[in-house]
C-alpha cells in the first residue's frame, strides 16, 4: 500500500489500492440497464392491451419518441391514457391520448 501526505500536512494517509475500482463498476452498469416503459389504460385506470408491438426502452427520450408515433393507434386501439414507467416505477401519467379541448 502507498501512502500519501495528508492535505494538512498532519501525516500520511493510504492510499487506496486499486481493487477497490472495480467494486464501482457494477454500480455503473446497472444504471446503464434502465427500462422505459409504458403502462396501457382506459379513463378509469384499468390496463389494457396496446394495439400496436411494444418494446422497452433505454431512454427516457426514446419512449417518448415511440409514444409521439403510435398514440394514435394506440387510442383507436382502445387506450385513453399512458403511464411512463422506469424499472416499473411511475415517472409520470396518466397522460390522455385524446385531444385537449383547449
Amino acid at each position: 500500500m502507498v501512502s500519501r501526505p495528508a492535505p494538512d500536512g498532519a501525516g500520511t494517509r493510504p492510499e487506496a489500492p486499486a481493487s477497490t475500482l472495480p467494486a464501482v463498476m457494477p454500480m455503473i452498469s446497472q444504471e446503464a440497464n434502465v427500462a422505459w416503459t409504458w403502462q396501457f389504460e382506459q379513463t378509469d385506470g384499468t390496463r389494457v392491451e396496446p394495439s400496436v408491438p411494444v418494446e422497452d426502452f433505454s431512454t427516457q427520450g426514446d419512449a417518448e419518441s415511440w409514444i409521439g408515433e403510435h398514440w394514435r393507434a394506440l387510442r383507436e386501439g382502445g387506450a385513453d391514457q399512458v403511464r411512463l414507467l422506469e424499472d416499473g416505477t411511475e415517472v409520470y401519467g396518466p397522460m390522455s391520448l385524446h385531444a385537449s379541448d383547449g
